[in-house]
């Protein structure tokens, strides 16, 4: 019997009627003979109502402890609603949250942004299984956990995506569905630009980059815990209806771990192009990449600087890029010169947990110069960190920074 996580956002969640039409879905899966188990945020806008209330009542007093209990009850009232709502149309149901006995998420003592003790959250995640095997509907808060002294703990701000996913991996579900106020991911934000469109299929790995550098469709740490074989997809609570098509989300690849490090197998060369103050100049890397573009050559990486452009290519386009470039150069006045350096080795170190690791670079960096190897350039992003180091210290870097992440 297949077994679905579903998880409703506060938006699709926002009122009696859509409450209903969302109950009403999962009993439309429940009816096809389909396991379910829901997982609900806070019924739109409470959390941020009640740490306002909490702010402007206490202001600084309110502890931890407090503060976690008060903004859970926004989830604790959601769970005993839709349960409610499921139960009047002639369906068992039970609401789940940390103070029962079967609550499922075990985190650590940082209430306010707990992170999964995943062992103890995949044993206590089995009490939910029986229930299933009963034939009652678990409706489990979102958002939510419990340290391993009783007291409420919160995973952070769209902490519900997280608790969806977790509990579609300890339980082997065959498909987590995200309920949202959209139909799906967009190729924008459509409040910003009229012509974005739905997509229907995107990677675990961009639908991740995506969430870290500000969409709000999902929570970026929810993807750990996506299984290859696990089907997930963001649908929109208009549809009322779980079988909707939305945006499926593709991953991550069996042979490819959330968390890489990997060395470019072939040398890349660097070409330097300079000029004055040309950072503060419009159209200077337009002109440089469009010419490499019109001629095939693939850009690797690209840096600036106040006074100069640094571009990475392979090292069998080098000669020709040199080339190009010095072109480009020689009819810009806004350039002076460039130059062609040597081969270099790149060195790509991901993870979703780069965004919230204060000092990464500095892990990544130190054994590299505890080894007195230089780097010629560093690059990052909200997940990863690129760097480029003289090919002969390539393969001892990369051994050294791989155990960073280990």
């Amino acid at each position: 019997m297949e077994l679905i996580v579903a998880k409703f956002g506060g938006t699709s969640i926002g009122n009696g009627r859509r409450i209903k039409k969302a109950a009403r879905s999962v009993v439309k899966e429940y009816m096809k003979g389909r396991k379910v188990v829901v997982v609900v945020s806070a019924i739109n806008k409470t959390t941020d109502e009640l740490l306002q209330i909490v702010d402007e009542a206490m202001e600084d007093a309110v502890t931890e402890k407090q503060l976690a209990e008060i903004v859970s009850m926004g989830e604790m009232t959601s769970v005993r609603i839709f349960s409610s709502a499921i139960e009047a149309l002639g369906v068992k149901s039970e609401y789940i949250d940390p103070f029962m006995d079967e609550w499922p998420i075990i985190t650590d003592s940082n209430l306010l942004n707990a992170k999964v003790d995943f062992e103890a959250t995949e044993e206590k995640s089995r009490e939910l299984l029986k229930l299933l095997d009963q034939g009652i509907i678990p409706v489990v808060c979102g958002f939510l956990g419990r340290d391993p002294n009783g007291y409420i703990t919160t995973l952070g701000r769209g902490g519900s995506d997280i608790t969806a996913f977790l509990l579609g991996h300890c339980l082997k579900a065959d498909e987590v569905i995200i309920v949202t106020d959209v139909g799906g991911v967009m190729s924008t934000d459509p409040n910003k630009l009229q012509g974005a469109k739905k997509l229907d299929k995107i990677s675990v790995e961009e639908m991740r980059d995506l969430a870290t550098h500000g969409a709000q469709v999902l929570h970026p740490h929810a993807l750990k815990y996506k299984d290859p074989d696990i089907k997930a997809k963001i649908i929109g609570f208009e549809h009322g209806d779980l079988s909707a098509p939305g945006t499926e989300i593709i991953g991550p690849s069996k042979n490819k771990m959330v968390k890489t490090t990997t060395l470019n197998p072939d040398p890349i060369s660097v070409v330097a192009v300079v000029g004055e103050k040309i950072l503060n100049k419009p159209g200077i890397l337009a002109r440089l990449t469009s010419r490499l573009a019109e001629n095939s050559i693939n850009i690797i990486g690209i840096s600036t600087g106040q006074n100069s452009v640094t571009i990475f290519v392979d090292k069998k386009d080098a000669d020709e890029a040199h080339r190009l470039l010095h072109d480009v150069v020689i009819a810009d006045d806004d350039l002076s010169s460039l130059s062609l350096g040597r081969d270099i080795a790149m060195i790509t170190i991901s993870s979703p947990d780069f965004i919230d690791t204060p000092g990464i670079i500095s892990e990544i960096t130190k054994p590299l110069r505890d080894n007195d190897l230089n780097i010629v350039e560093i690059s990052s992003s909200q997940t990863s960190v690129v760097i480029f180091v003289d090919w002969n210290d390539g393969k001892k870097a990369y051994e050294l920074v791989r155990g960073v992440l280990e």
